[in-house]
Formats: C-alpha cells, sequence, structure tokens
C-alpha cells in the first residue's frame, strides 16, 4: 500500500492506520489523543480500561499489535483497532468529538470498500491529493503510472516468496543504485528529505528513470523465472543498469546530470512566496 494512504486526517489531527484482513485498522493512541486531547494516551487508556471492566475483559479481542509507522520513521507494533472496535472504544470516552468521529471513521471505511470494487476511484483520489498539494497534471499521471508499475513488481516478488521488509529493502536498493548511483537512503540524504516519500520529490525524468529500472526488473525476473533471493537480486541489478545505461546517455547529450537534489518542499515555498507576492499587489 502506498504511504499515502498510512495516515488520515480527522479535525487537522493525524490518525495512523494499516490495512490489515481487507479492512482499516487504527491507531488507538491516535484515536485517544483526538477524543480527550490528552498529552499521554497511553495512560488515558490504562485508566480507561480500569473504569470499564467489560471493556478490559475484551480488550485482547478488540484490539490487534499491528505495525506502523512511529514518529522517529521506524515500524513499530501498535494497538490497532477496525471500525468496530473504534465504535466500542468511543463508548467508553466522554467526548463532544464522539459523534462527528463516528460519522467520520463510517465514512473512512466505506470509501475504501469503494475504492476496493473500483479501483478506478482509488486512483482518483490520489490524483486530487497530488493535485491539492500543487503538483502539474503532467507530473502526477507519471507518479500514478509510477506506482501502477512499482506494485506490479512487488506483486511479482510477492509470488516469488519474499516475505521481510528487509528483503523488498535490498532489492529496492539495488535497483535505485544502479539507476542513479545511490540508495534510496542516500538519495533522500542528497535532496535533503527526512520522512517524506522519495518519489514524491522526484523529477519529471527521474520518475521516468525510477519506472524504467523497475519495469525492467519485473520483465528479467519473468523471463528468468527467478525464485530465489540472489537470482532476484541480480534480476534487480540488471534492471537498474538498464535504467542506468539511459541516464548516463541523457546526462551526455545534455551535458549534465539528470539527478537532481531539488525536492518539492522548496518548491511548495517558492510557490506560496509567489502568491503571496501576487496577493499583495
Amino acid at each position: 500500500m502506498d504511504t499515502n494512504n498510512a495516515i488520515v486526517v480527522f479535525q487537522g489531527k493525524n490518525i495512523r492506520r494499516t490495512w490489515h484482513n481487507n479492512e482499516w485498522w487504527f491507531s488507538v493512541f491516535d484515536i485517544v489523543s483526538i477524543l480527550t486531547d490528552s498529552a499521554d494516551p497511553k495512560q488515558y487508556v490504562k485508566k480507561m480500561r480500569s473504569r470499564d471492566p467489560v471493556l478490559n475483559a475484551n480488550w485482547g479481542t478488540i484490539c490487534t499489535p499491528l505495525e506502523l509507522l512511529a514518529p522517529d520513521g521506524k515500524k513499530r507494533e501498535t494497538n490497532c483497532v477496525n471500525t468496530e472496535g473504534a465504535f466500542r472504544i468511543i463508548q467508553s470516552i466522554p467526548s463532544p468529538k464522539a459523534e462527528p468521529f463516528k460519522l467520520w471513521l463510517a465514512r473512512v471505511g466505506y470509501d475504501r470498500v469503494k475504492e476496493i470494487e473500483n479501483p478506478e476511484l482509488a486512483q482518483k483520489r490520489m490524483k486530487e491529493l497530488f493535485k491539492s498539494k500543487g503538483y502539474s497534471e503532467e507530473w502526477i499521471e507519471k507518479r500514478v503510472r509510477g506506482i501502477a508499475i512499482r506494485d506490479e513488481l512487488t506483486d511479482e516478488w510477492d509470488k516469488r516468496g519474499l516475505q521481510t521488509e528487509r528483503e523488498y529493502a535490498i532489492l529496492t536498493a539495488e535497483i535505485s543504485k544502479a539507476t542513479f548511483g545511490m540508495t534510496p537512503s542516500e538519495y533522500k540524504r542528497f535532496k535533503g528529505l527526512q520522512k517524506e516519500n522519495l518519489r514524491d520529490h522526484m523529477d519529471d525524468i527521474e520518475l521516468i528513470l525510477t519506472m524504467l529500472g523497475e519495469a525492467t526488473t519485473t520483465r528479467f525476473t519473468r523471463e528468468r523465472d527467478s525464485n530465489e533471493f540472489q537470482h532476484l537480486k541480480k534480476d534487480a541489478k540488471d534492471g537498474g543498469d538498464v535504467a542506468g545505461s539511459t541516464r548516463k546517455d541523457i546526462e551526455q547529450k545534455l551535458g549534465k546530470s539528470v539527478v537532481s537534489n531539488d525536492n518539492f518542499l522548496e518548491k511548495s515555498e517558492e510557490q506560496k512566496r509567489l502568491t503571496h507576492k501576487k496577493k499583495e499587489k
């Protein structure tokens, strides 16, 4: 799942979520923090469970520990609830935000079900999100296409037995290193990024080269019928080499590097300044 879907916003505050067993699961602590404005949601949950013995007795059934992105950027197991479990927890929290939150939660779940039935809705929502951030229509089309190519590659890896995030990261790093001469983490540092999604800060050429590397890797894996990790790693390196050769050819003819340290954070600030100046005139 794309990282754009991993956080949703209720009344200006973030709620982490993850897709598990064909439904959304939400962070208990994020829900409690929003409904109570508590500075220590973990302590509030303890008191809430002590006040509600029925909730406490069924806590293990209502909550499931799932990996979510922590504030430090690492994934950690966090108590999560599905929509039904969230409604049960809300019953134990006296809050004026409870009713609007219930309506919001039901809507979030409904939207995701409709997107599964009609993937075009998910794509439309994604495009609207990028557009609201100020990206051009041309860039958005490439970014969305890149997501589809990435999904096709990871689906192929899934079929061939990849299981851990570390394995996915290693293969992705192989493609990136061969394509751009940098791993994704090195590339993020080069662009001055921290927790942001690297691909959201690539320009058109960078996105196209990324797509070429991943699409070629998928083709190699299928044609070679690779299964063992080392063979998949070679496919990734070879796919990246194809994109890397293309990059070098472009750079030779341009006379300069196409690997840019520009990021959309800087562009967004520049756009804001231009907009502000126009308003002042």
